[in-house]
């Protein structure tokens, strides 16, 4: 299996390798101004917010569309990248993630770590058909999150910043604030050594103090934050999920709990 995050001299050794597939997550315009050799252009977008099981099994149906349409399989070794920080290459994978393509990574860095040369132009895709389940649960929602909130085999973890977990700030949009009950508290920043590229798994790990395969959801205001810090922990052996909705999701919740 393909580690959850893999470094910019790992493509270089395994590039050209028939089940290797390279997804551009920036956009048809940014891959044809500069891309990594071979790769494609490969939008999937981001779970929704607000979402339910519902809208979360139509999500997954639209990005097995979306990877068919690049012809991805399912079958191959997926690695994602986008311009260097991960945001949204983190995000993608998610959403190969809840599609059910069972290997994908992301590019440490992006296209702002790659040492080669880069293509230019467009390329020509494949259209194919997947054949790949839905993993559903790979996007945590606040009806889990609120059936769990006493399940000691499951750490909540907020990863804003302490103002925020504290409801001493946050943003004015946000009815409510404070954090979920019971929500540890891990500012993103502290599990990356740079932009894209996240802390040695041993230094995650004793960040968190969680032994490793330990199972986590991460939350912040509104996903991304927290897409970042799952990708960091799937990246230090844990069993990470990232919730997109995230504070702004759970605060408009009345019957949610909430603590300061």
């Amino acid at each position: 299996m393909i580690p959850p995050v893999v470094d910019a001299a790992w493509v270089q050794e395994h590039l050209g390798e028939e089940d290797l597939v390279l997804g551009d997550v920036r956009g048809p315009n940014a891959h044809q101004r500069g891309h990594l050799p071979g790769s494609i252009p490969l939008v999937l977008g981001s779970p929704p917010p607000l979402a339910t099981r519902e809208t979360v099994a139509e999500f997954a149906t639209e990005v097995q569309r979306r990877l068919g349409r690049h012809g991805v399989t399912g079958q191959e070794r997926l690695v994602l990248y986008d311009r260097g920080d991960c945001v949204g290459a983190a995000a993608s994978q998610q959403a190969a993630l809840v599609a059910g393509h069972p290997q994908v990574s992301v590019l440490a860095g992006g296209v702002a770590a790659w040492p080669g040369e880069l293509e230019l132009g467009p390329v020509e895709l494949q259209k194919t058909k997947t054949a790949l389940e839905p993993q559903l649960a790979a996007v945590p929602t606040w009806e889990e999150l609120r059936e769990r909130l006493d399940d000691p085999e499951l750490t909540i973890l907020d990863v804003r910043s302490e103002d925020e977990y504290r409801g001493r700030g946050g943003y004015p949009c946000d009815p409510r604030q404070g954090h979920i009950p019971g929500a540890r508290h891990l500012e993103v920043e502290q599990l990356f050594a740079g932009p894209g590229q996240p802390h040695e798994p041993w230094g995650v790990r004793e960040l968190t103090g969680l032994p490793e395969g330990a199972a986590i959801v991460a939350y912040c205001h509104s996903g991304s934050r927290s897409a970042l810090a799952a990708l960091a922990l799937r990246a230090a052996g844990y069993d990470a999920r990232n919730y997109p909705g995230s504070w702004h999701e759970w605060s408009r919740h009345d019957d949610l709990p909430a603590e300061k």
